[in-house]
């Protein structure tokens, strides 16, 4: 058998290896969504983002969304509630590994906007008709599923059972995994928005799929990557040309340039810890190919993928 150079094969596991390949461990992190709150493809969208989409749809563009399995305790978490939840949950379940069970242990909310909540109804009558599911949400998040219909009505025939989460108070999943809610800026019109600052047994991941601006939240956002082993931040827009039919102002978000030349700063192994998600259907970080994507891995930055594996 012909033996490669040693530098041949180092080279060609760079080209052929994905970039996040690593083994899982017992306690992990795995996205199960990249793309913003309405999908890929985009209802009514006449962009050539989403025309193939239609005709061919991708089975990785699933609305964002991040699971947490613990393997030493055989438990298993999502963040958020998607559209997408019903080939989420089914994938947490093959990753997880340790039982049959579909339902996750708990159910992380971040906010009241379509994306990231609407997947709850999977959970209803019509559906899996499950069994006091626990879903962790902020006062304002609680009070809106609680006195609002159909989701009051999940409330009222237990389907699920609702734990308030507290702004920066940690709680406990396991003895070596806290999850912390983290308040941001955002358009609050039902509920309040949170990030939240995932800690494992060793390493911690911050996830901010929303925020208006990084200048507008109370906390430096350089100085909290800085805090974390990884940083899920908001990449809905990639620049404000990609939306030339809504008016911008309305739908206030970090734009990646913007994002980019914030952390620019940072130092090599500061900038790998961030991972853009969060992309809108128009965000041309969708496609891998993209020179929008090359120029983000040119500057240092990584771009989330579905099934990415993060070990903490």
């Amino acid at each position: 058998m012909k033996i490669l150079h040693p530098v041949l094969f180092a080279l060609l596991c760079l080209l052929t290896c994905p970039i996040f390949s690593q083994e899982p461990g017992d306690v992990f992190l795995v996205v199960l969504g990249t793309v913003q709150d309405a999908g890929a493809p985009h209802a009514g969208c006449n962009k050539t983002c989403c025309a193939d989409l239609f005709i061919n749809p991708d089975p990785d563009k699933k609305v964002v969304s991040l699971g947490l399995i613990d393997k030493v305790n055989k438990r298993k978490y999502l963040f958020e509630a998607t559209p997408d939840m019903t080939r989420q949950m089914k994938n947490l379940s093959r990753l997880g590994g340790f039982n049959n069970r579909e339902i996750p242990n708990g159910i992380f909310l971040s906010h009241a906007h379509i994306g990231h909540y609407t997947g709850l109804m999977y959970l209803g009558k019509e559906a899996m008709n499950a069994d006091g599911v626990v879903v962790h949400a902020m006062p304002k998040m609680k009070d809106f599923l609680e006195n609002n219909g159909p989701w009051s009505q999940l409330v009222g025939n237990q389907n699920i059972r609702i734990e308030m989460l507290t702004n920066r108070l940690p709680i406990e999943l396991s003895k070596d995994i806290t999850v912390e809610p983290i308040q941001v800026p955002h358009r609050d019109e039902y509920s309040e928005t949170v990030g939240f600052r995932i800690t494992g047994p060793n390493k911690t991941a911050l996830f901010i799929p929303d925020i208006d601006k990084w200048e507008k939240w109370n906390l430096n956002i350089v100085e909290e990557v800085k805090k974390v082993d990884y940083a899920l931040l908001d990449a809905t827009f990639y620049d404000a040309e990609e939306i030339n039919n809504r008016d911008i102002s309305e739908i206030p978000h970090p734009f990646v340039i913007e994002s980019m030349n914030k952390f620019d700063s940072l130092g090599t192994e500061e900038k790998r810890k961030i991972i853009f998600i969060h992309m809108n259907h128009t965000n041309p970080l969708l496609d891998p190919d993209s020179e929008a994507s090359k120029e983000v891995l040119k500057r240092g930055f990584r771009i989330a993928r579905f099934n990415n594996v993060f070990s903490l």
